[in-house]
């Protein structure tokens, strides 16, 4: 081998470059359009390639020999350091290089029979020594092999370098890297790392699971799906996988970092962002956890917007459900992105609870500690998503454009047994109403058929039964159970007054039930209701002195009418005989026909119109 030369010995002249080795150059190379002037013997003897293409050249060409090498990897660049190890000159191996290079000794079949410790060996060597145990510089290979995939598939480096990333994650990342005595008392004052008492600058990471997030951010999405099922292979804890993807996700898709402060980097296209979301949801695994909740719903959201296939869109919606009971209410509002008028998607919900009702309930959560985990009862996920349901309900009914069919399945998506109390349902409806005041009285009977007045409570039951919006029907079912529920705490009351009639100390029985109903809120109740039947008895004296009066002034206009039958007109009659009506502020103003109507009360509905003909 020829004695190590500096690389001046190499200039460049356009795309032309020559070896000023003395002699002239008798061999061309192409390489994506650069032209090497070299020799033939030096890379005959290290190139296997060249030197069967010299060969075969024999008998038709004369003179200067020239060849090109079609998708050489790496191109011009890696090509001269080729040409440099076949000159003698030492090659720099890094993880930037080493990828291109291994794949272009290869290509060139620098194997050890054109040569011992050809460059084929070499740069194995180092890929397998330095490169699969550094951390860092896998990453930097892994980044390079995408630019010579196929050669990089052929020679293994992918995979090998995923398998050594995945046990990497596994392993306590002090033993790769830097030593692990460095984590240790060799700290400087500052925090940085000392290396043999020498500061280095660099900062010891904390102990969190996450330090590898960003560092396989940089894949493109091929790799990394293949990197996440290598580490799903290896074990790795699922709560690591799922923060490794949203990281990912959060990344390169617009809108998913709209609770997250992380930087998005938008992908060229809609076409890409779709092909990204497609692949992350099938990565996803089969756990439940809040934060992980609330992600999914956000991939649901950017996936409608980007049209995904029914599959994807299938499988996100089947996942929230497995976990509905720890989603937010502001997560579930998702805008309608089709041509439908109305503003939220109101079917991607339905089919949302339908997947929770008919979900196992056996699904595991992630570990307490990781992803925001909630835990709660196993009778409490139904009773938490009623709630939820119902206060989505609320929020969307003061849409104009929802049609009372599709509040009626929303509330009737989950089994009667969900709800202990319908106070949810109850306000939904009254926003309902009142953001649809065209709303015919059937619509509004068949809507208020979804709630079960037995289970309001005193306040939904106080407020029903004075709402003008409900439907007269309503509000008798409203009254009826109030005066049902006044009855049985009356009732209550005066037994707990007669069993503690005889008590030698504590409390008196009276004070006790006192008590008792002022907690239950029905003192307001028995004050309201004894105040309205107050009303309706006045009501009803007043008609009856109206009615007396009327019958009075009916036989007074008869007697009149057949002594004078000259009179034609009955307001003469009436003025004739001195007429009057009772003053009182509450009458209705009397019309020039004499026609008198009473005040009436909503929980009377009772209605008397007097005329004079």
């Amino acid at each position: 081998m020829a004695p190590a030369r500096k690389v001046s010995d190499f200039h460049r002249e356009g795309n032309d470059w020559f070896c000023t080795a003395g002699l002239p150059s008798d061999i061309v190379v192409s390489v994506q359009e650069v032209n090497f002037h070299l020799h033939k013997f030096p890379l005959i003897s290290k190139c296997g390639k060249i030197a069967r293409a010299y060969e075969e050249s024999q008998n038709t060409h004369e003179g200067t020999f020239t060849t090109a090498l079609e998708e050489f990897p790496g191109g011009g660049e890696t090509f001269l350091a080729v040409a440099k190890f076949c000159y003698g000159f030492r090659v720099e191996f890094t993880a930037r290089n080493v990828v291109f290079i291994y794949t272009a000794a290869d290509y060139l079949e620098m194997t050890d029979d054109y040569g011992e410790d050809n460059l084929l060996s070499k740069s194995e060597n180092f890929f397998h020594k330095d490169v699969l145990r550094n951390w860092k510089d896998c990453i930097l290979a892994l980044q390079t092999s995408e630019l010579v995939i196929k050669m990089a598939e052929k020679l293994q480096i992918i995979n090998k370098c995923l398998d050594a990333l995945s046990m990497m994650v596994c392993t306590d990342r002090s033993l790769f890297g830097w030593p692990m005595m460095m984590y240790g008392s060799l700290q400087s004052p500052n925090g940085s790392i000392l290396w043999n008492g020498i500061n280095t600058g660099a900062r010891i990471r904390t102990s969190e699971s996450d330090w590898w997030f960003e560092d396989i951010s940089c894949f493109s999405v091929n790799l990394f799906e293949r990197l996440i099922k290598k580490m799903q292979v290896k074990g790795i804890r699922p709560e690591n996988i799922a923060g490794a993807i949203m990281h990912y996700a959060k990344k390169y898709l617009p809108g998913l970092s709209r609770w997250q402060s992380v930087n998005t980097r938008s992908v060229t296209s809609f076409v890409d962002q779709r092909e990204l979301l497609e692949s992350i949801s099938e990565l996803l695994p089969e756990k439940k956890g809040k934060t992980f909740c609330r992600f999914l719903l956000g991939l649901l959201r950017v996936a409608l917007i980007l049209g995904v296939s029914e599959k994807c869109k299938d499988c996100l919606e089947r996942r929230i459900g497995m976990q509905l009971e720890l989603a937010t209410l502001d997560c579930l509002l998702i805008p309608a992105y089709s041509d439908s008028d109305a503003l939220y998607d109101t079917d991607c919900v339905e089919r949302i609870i339908y997947y929770f009702i008919s979900s196992d309930p056996k699904l595991t959560s992630f570990s307490p500690s990781s992803l925001d985990i909630e835990s709660s009862p196993s009778s409490g996920p139904l009773r938490k998503v009623a709630k939820l349901i119902d206060s989505y309900i609320a929020e969307v009914a003061s849409d104009v454009n929802l049609k009372p069919g599709k509040l009626l399945s929303l509330a009737e998506a989950l089994p009667e047994s969900s709800r202990s109390l319908h106070d949810g349902l109850y306000r939904a409806l009254d926003i309902y109403f009142k953001s649809h005041p065209w709303l015919p009285e059937k619509e509004k009977e068949k809507l208020c058929t979804i709630i079960d007045y037995e289970k309001l409570s005193i306040d939904a039951c106080t407020h029903a039964s004075q709402n003008q919006r409900l439907p007269l029907r309503a509000i008798l079912q409203v009254l009826f159970f109030e005066q049902m529920h006044l009855r049985t705490a009356l009732a209550g009351c005066l037994h707990i007054m007669d069993n503690d009639s005889n008590a030698p100390a504590g409390p008196s029985a009276g004070d006790m039930a006192g008590q008792l109903v002022q907690r239950d809120g029905w003192v307001m109740v028995v004050r309201e209701n004894q105040g309205l039947r107050i009303d309706m008895e006045k009501m009803r004296c007043r008609v009856r002195e109206l009615e007396e009066e009327f019958s009075k002034m009916k036989q007074e206009m008869s007697r009149v009418a057949k002594s004078h039958s000259s009179l034609s007109s009955p307001r003469l009659v009436a003025r004739k005989i001195g007429c009057k009506f009772l003053p009182r502020s509450s009458d209705a103003h009397v019309s020039d026909s004499v026609v008198e109507t009473p005040r009436s009360s909503r929980h009377s509905r009772h209605r008397k119109t007097f005329s004079l003909f």
